[in-house]
Order: C-alpha cells, then sequence, then structure tokens
C-alpha cells in the first residue's frame, strides 16, 4: 500500500509521460539498492499518436546463468486520462513487485527475474497493436537471444489490490502453471480469492505464450460493482486492501518455494 500511494502521488503516469519517468526513475533507484543486477530497457514504440519512448525494467535476482528462470511480471503505466491515478490498474502490481524484490533480496533466491513493463495500457484503444508495448518487445527480445527457452514459468500480475479479491481464472493462461498456483492458493487457504471462475483477459502474459514461455495471469478483473471502478476516477487507494497484496504475495513466495525448496 505505501508503493502504490508513493506512485498515485504522480497522478496520471501514461506512457512517454514525465510522470511515467518519475516513477521508473523511483523504481529503479530503490532496486539498485538490492542485491539484484537491473537492467532499463529503452525503446521508441510506434503508435497511433506517434513515437513514445519507453521503458522496461527487468530486476534478475541470482546468477545469469540460472536456469530455468521464474519471472514475475506486471505492468507500471496507466491510461492517459488527467483525472486517473491507476491506484489498482497500474499501481498495484508496480508495487507488489517492489515488496516482492525486496523479500528476494533478505531471502537470497536466485533464478527469480522481476519485469516491470511500460505501455501494456493502448494509448488509444485497445485493437490492433495498441497495447503490450513492453511485454511484446521483452518477449520478442527474448525469444531471439535464447533467454525465453530458459523461463520455466511468467506470472503476471495486474490489478490485484482490489479489496475484494476474486483472481480470475485466467483461460488464455498455461493450464499447468495456472492448476499449480491454484493448488498453492488452496494449500494456504485462499480459495476464496482463487476461485474457479473462468474468464479470459488478452494482457501482457499473452505476449510470452506466443513465444512459447509457460505464462499466468494473475488479475481481479470485477473491480467494484459491475467493474465500474477500472479505468476511472473511482480506482484510488482507498478501494485497495493490504491484505489483497499479502494475499498474492503470500502466494507468489510459497509457489517460489515449491519450485525451488533448496533455497
Amino acid at each position: 500500500m505505501e508503493w502504490t500511494g508513493r506512485f498515485v502521488e504522480l497522478g496520471n503516469r501514461p506512457a512517454g509521460s514525465a510522470q511515467l519517468r518519475r516513477q521508473a526513475q523511483m523504481i529503479v533507484e530503490n532496486l539498485d539498492r538490492l542485491s539484484c543486477s537491473v537492467e532499463v530497457d529503452r525503446f521508441v514504440a510506434a503508435t497511433p499518436n506517434g513515437a513514445k519512448p519507453m521503458r522496461n525494467i527487468v530486476a534478475r535476482f541470482g546468477a545469469e546463468s540460472h536456469s530455468p528462470i521464474i519471472v514475475i511480471s506486471g505492468h507500471y503505466d496507466t491510461i492517459a486520462a488527467p483525472e486517473f491515478v491507476g491506484a489498482n490498474d497500474g499501481g498495484s502490481s508496480a508495487a507488489l513487485l517492489m515488496v516482492l524484490a525486496e523479500r528476494l533480496d533478505r531471502a537470497g533466491r536466485e533464478g527469480v527475474w522481476l519485469a516491470f513493463f511500460d505501455g501494456e495500457e493502448a494509448i488509444v484503444e485497445w485493437s490492433g497493436g495498441d497495447h503490450t508495448y513492453g511485454s511484446r518487445r521483452l518477449a520478442q527480445r527474448w525469444a531471439a537471444d535464447g533467454t525465453a527457452s530458459r523461463i520455466g514459468a511468467l506470472i503476471n500480475v495486474d490489478m490485484i489490490g482490489d479489496r475484494d479479491l476474486d483472481i480470475l481464472y485466467e483461460g488464455n493462461s498455461d493450464a499447468a502453471l495456472r492448476r499449480e498456483v491454484w493448488d498453492v492458493a488452496s494449500d494456504l487457504g485462499y480459495a476464496a480469492a482463487f476461485r474457479t471462475n473462468l474468464g479470459y483477459v488478452q494482457d501482457d502474459h499473452i505476449s510470452f505464450l506466443e513465444v512459447g514461455v509457460p505464462s499466468l495471469n494473475l488479475i481481479d478483473f470485477n473491480y467494484g460493482p459491475l467493474n465500474s471502478y477500472w479505468h476511472t476516477s473511482q480506482d484510488s487507494l482507498d478501494k485497495l486492501s493490504k491484505r489483497s497484496f499479502a494475499i498474492v504475495l503470500h502466494v507468489l513466495e510459497a509457489f517460489l518455494q515449491r519450485r525451488n525448496p533448496a533455497q
């Protein structure tokens, strides 16, 4: 919640904006204090509103040669709307990754990479290629240099701070990975938050599924009555819950421990 609050204080943070550049700087400065290696992948995206500078941020914990890699990802940009601060949609995913980075650092865990994606939101309208600019860029890079073949699983988080947490059983995701994570959640007593209400969402995980990476999307796409808070000024800190962040963090850390119990 504290990290989300810091991001919300910056205001609206769409791709290419000064506010998002400040947020990226804040993220990198804090990651640089930890034991991970940090890469800022700058690129220029061709959008319906012209070329926009964007940047992905990748934090790597452990030796570069460690295999398999587990990637936890999420986007940190928001839609472009003056009254929109994106506490949940953009804020919560970036905030969770910041806390997970701190916890990975303390645990000395290796072989886990965190990816902060720029440009997930559409610049004009979610159609064609006007979305997921950062994840498509990184998936293509990692497919070309062989990194994708070393990724054992990618879990993308999005809109996970909702006070009434209801993670979608997302149908585009890798089925085996989805079952594995849901089993972890059930074992921890979180079946009420990780239900089996099947639905399909286009998100950053699709970019990695397309290059053969087993990928899963953790998203609560029922934000407010009839999803009425989504992409509105109602997406504010008071709609979020510390418990929701804690549940998702607990599940992710238990999943990482199950995949590599020696650490």
